[in-house]
């Protein structure tokens, strides 16, 4: 059995040892017994002992077989091919893999064979030993639950702390895997930094990354590759405010009529539409920007006298404010509904409007939540780049003007690492050097909006 086969049935086995926790319970308290807890709990205790010890180990098993597998693989690597000057694990790796999968590209060398029949064999055994380990394991701790029913066990409390347990792992797993997003970014970086200059690519006004000894567009000569990432976080900052001019004051403001001014009915209906732009592909929208808006503004622009790029600034930054308008309204809006009424009834006791409670109480009473509405959008706004590829192109021109083509640093890194790449070059490795400075720049604008929501928000009780 595959690992998802054998994950369905640790669940069936679940499912079974819930329905019969729950029904053993059931007929003792039926004949009279005083139960500690109801009758569900000794169910779901003996389903989620079931359950996920064998999770855990299929989990673990899953993962660690492969690595195993690997390891064990580049044995088969005669010694001359790992002197030679090509020679990388991962090129043999997927020489191998694509020989276990049945994909072949060529004539392969015997050791490659032999490594993919070993593989074979391997998957095998590993395969019977985790379907009876995983099966075995969830069997016997089932049974080990379901022998602990009984009228003193208190199934709640062991219910509540295994619960407590599985929030605590899951809260573990995303720290951990940030702290290795993170240390990932900076080791590479580290080795981008080794190769060129800190101060070049920060202070840099020239963007060209390209192999070392490539000839520059529009030149027959050899030039070094420049790394200056100033242009590239212009851009991200011109198309950034661009789609926010649209995104906050939209979002905003059609948050306040929905919450404080619109009828039951106009909200019922005109808040799922306005969601709807959330549901749409940001390709969509790119294809949207590229054909329909793009086209327009240059239209328009060239009519008033004006010199509008094909791929615009402004044509991105539209459309992506047009996206990210969900963001700031819905998130909004649930703030604002979520302000106490007694503290608008307390307004208009004392005379104000309707307008000037909404200014002066509600708005600074849900200031922290719709700063973070706001948060979100700058950070979505930020990190797209379907629509800046296709509306804004992947020219890295320093510029503020909105009608010029710019890029963004995200657009950059997917240009970068896009296909095959040499992980040693210092072309590929500026993808990580953008990335670490965009969560610095990220982390400080996450820390200034906490300051100011600090000392301008209002406590109520």
């Amino acid at each position: 059995m595959n690992s998802f086969s054998l994950a369905i049935a640790v669940l069936l086995f679940s499912s079974g040892y819930f329905f019969l926790g729950t029904r053993a319970s059931t007929m003792q308290r039926a004949s009279g017994s005083r139960l500690h807890s109801l009758p569900h709990y000794y169910g779901l205790f003996a389903g989620l002992v079931a359950a996920i010890p064998a999770l855990v180990l299929l989990a673990v098993l899953a993962i660690g077989d492969d690595i195993i597998f690997r390891s064990m693989a580049l044995d088969f690597v005669p010694d001359e091919v790992k002197a030679g000057d090509n020679y990388k694990e991962v090129i043999v790796l997927a020489q191998i893999t694509n020989v276990v999968n049945g994909i072949n590209f060529g004539e392969q060398p015997q050791w490659v064979h032999d490594a993919a029949d070993a593989w074979r064999g391997w998957d095998a055994t590993s395969t019977t030993l985790k379907t009876i380990t995983t099966l075995s394991l969830s069997l016997l701790a089932g049974l080990f639950a379901y022998r602990q029913i009984n009228p003193g066990f208190r199934s709640r409390n062991a219910v509540e702390r295994i619960l407590m347990i599985v929030l605590a792992g899951s809260s573990a797993i995303a720290i951990f895997t940030t702290i290795g997003i993170v240390f990932s970014v900076v080791f590479e970086s580290m080795r981008f930094f080794a190769l060129v200059p800190v101060s070049e690519f920060l202070f840099g006004l020239t963007w060209n990354p390209q192999f070392e000894g490539a000839e520059r567009a529009g030149s027959g000569q050899q030039g070094l590759a420049t790394y200056g990432s100033v242009p590239l976080f212009v851009g991200t900052f011109l198309i950034s405010v661009v789609a926010l001019s649209v995104a906050v004051p939209v979002g905003l403001f059609s948050a306040i009529y929905l919450s404080e001014y619109a009828s039951p009915r106009v909200r019922a209906a005109v808040k799922p539409l306005m969601e709807l732009l959330a549901g749409v592909p940001t390709v969509v929208y790119g294809f949207f920007a590229a054909l329909t808006v793009a086209p327009f503004i240059r239209g328009t622009g060239m009519s008033l006298g004006l010199d509008v790029a094909s791929e615009s600034a402004l044509a991105a930054g539209l459309v992506m404010g047009i996206m990210i308008i969900p963001f700031v309204s819905s998130l909004s809006d649930d703030v604002l509904n979520a302000v106490p009424q007694a503290l608008r009834d307390a307004a208009y006791g004392l005379g104000s409007t309707q307008s000037e409670t909404v200014r002066q109480v509600v708005l600074p009473a849900a200031l922290p939540g719709v700063v973070a509405a706001i948060l979100l959008a700058v950070s979505r706004a930020v990190g797209e780049t379907m629509i800046v590829v296709m509306a804004a192109g992947l020219a890295a021109n320093l510029s503020l003007n909105p009608l010029d083509a710019v890029t963004t640093v995200t657009s950059q890194i997917v240009t970068i690492l896009v296909g095959d790449q040499e992980f040693e070059s210092a072309k590929t490795l500026s993808a990580f050097a953008l990335a670490l400075t965009l969560i610095v720049i990220t982390l400080a604008l996450n820390f200034m909006a906490l300051q100011i929501v600090k000392k301008y928000r209002e406590q109520y009780d």
